[in-house]
């Protein structure tokens, strides 16, 4: 049988392993001047136009972020249910509750107009997820919030270049968390940098990944132990000088794949609108679990499904859901399938997963 094709596969060279080498020779293993660097480096690389705060993972930037921004219990903060867990989960940890809104049918993203439809009084914030890649509908969302004075946060794990309009994502809310978890379009190994619009937000955000104190023994604020280390610093410092062109490649794959896939819904892409794929995720109208099923037995490909269950059908939340309808969430739930589009694809990889793919969506699989 064909070698397997990976649904995602960490890119990590030469390069990195000799940063990780020159920090351990260093003694400096903590967060240091790697880490400052590090945050230095993201803002310019994407060029952000705001200070950037790494910590220990992009589930705690977005906690971090959320809570100096002074979300507090009682607040309410409208998110996507098609996501992963992180996004409600840091509403959540913070006290307030996420208000599941549904997303659009092209691009996967939170919809603008359900999110005008479930502002209460409560409602402090959105957050947007750019998910698989794609930005979500940023001039709408703004828009939305400076109509009725909330605060966005955006996520944008799976985002790390992506654009609309010229303007890359990261720089349209208060704050915005990139995760550098392996399987992203980049990584530190594990780890999350926030970009932030706001001085004072900032200073709270490096307060309290580090116990709460900027001077050692002098703690402002109940804080956490969520600081970077400067070896994994060092790892997303070389990462940042490939993503441009393993994103690139990225892009050169999807191109392939919608030029080539039948059978099978492709990605859109919105006008103005630049796709880093993360993800490129297709939609397959019926029997999705077993096509996923058939191409990892039958052809040695593998994918991924992100997400079939919802966020408001998770045990932490479905008590408070029971009413709520999200019929594009429940449609994607069912039908999204993720296929390999990493760097490491050969053009034989691709022309297997178009071959397999086609034969499957023409059977009937």
């Amino acid at each position: 049988m064909n070698e397997f094709i990976p649904p995602a596969k960490p890119l990590i060279g030469d390069e990195e392993r000799a940063a990780v080498d020159r920090v351990m020779r260093s003694g400096m293993l903590a967060q240091g001047p790697e880490v400052k660097a590090f945050e230095e480096e993201f803002s310019a690389h994407f060029e952000l136009g705001r200070p950037c705060v790494a910590v220990n993972s992009g589930t705690s930037g977005q906690h971090l972020g959320l809570l100096s921004s002074g979300v507090k219990a009682g607040d309410e903060v409208i998110v996507p249910s098609f996501t992963f867990a992180a996004t409600c989960n840091s509403v959540a940890l913070t006290g307030a509750t996420p208000v599941f809104a549904d997303i659009d049918a092209d691009d996967f993203c939170i919809s603008p107009a359900a999110i005008e439809a479930n502002i209460t009084d409560k409602t402090v914030g959105i957050m947007p997820v750019h998910l698989y890649g794609h930005p979500a509908k940023m001039d709408q969302i703004m828009a939305i919030a400076d109509k009725h004075g909330l605060q966005v946060y955006e996520d944008a794990a799976q985002a790390h270049g992506a654009s609309l309009n010229g303007t890359p994502v990261g720089a349209f809310g208060t704050f915005a968390m990139f995760s550098l978890y392996p399987t992203k379009n980049m990584t530190s190994g594990e780890g999350g940098m926030v970009s932030i619009a706001d001085p004072e937000i900032e200073r709270l955000m490096r307060l309290y990944r580090n116990q709460g104190m900027e001077k050692q023994y002098h703690n402002e604020v109940v804080g956490f132990n969520t600081r970077m280390t400067d070896i994994h610093a060092a790892i997303g410092r070389e990462q940042l000088k490939k993503v441009g062109a393993w994103t690139k490649t990225r892009q050169e794959n999807a191109t392939f794949f919608s030029a080539n896939l039948e059978g099978v819904t492709t990605p859109p892409v919105a006008d103005g609108a630049v796709h880093v794929y993360h993800q490129y995720t297709v939609r397959v109208p019926e029997g999705r679990d077993g096509f996923a099923a058939a191409l990892k037995e039958q052809y040695n490909i593998g994918s991924g499904m992100f997400y079939p269950v919802p966020n408001h059908q998770l045990k932490p939340f479905v008590g408070d859901t029971a009413d709520v309808d999200l019929p594009e969430t429940m449609k994607a739930a069912a039908e999204c399938l993720s296929l390999p589009v990493h760097p490491s694809l050969s053009q034989g990889d691709r022309e297997r997963i178009v071959e397999a793919v086609n034969a499957l969506a023409k059977a009937g699989a």
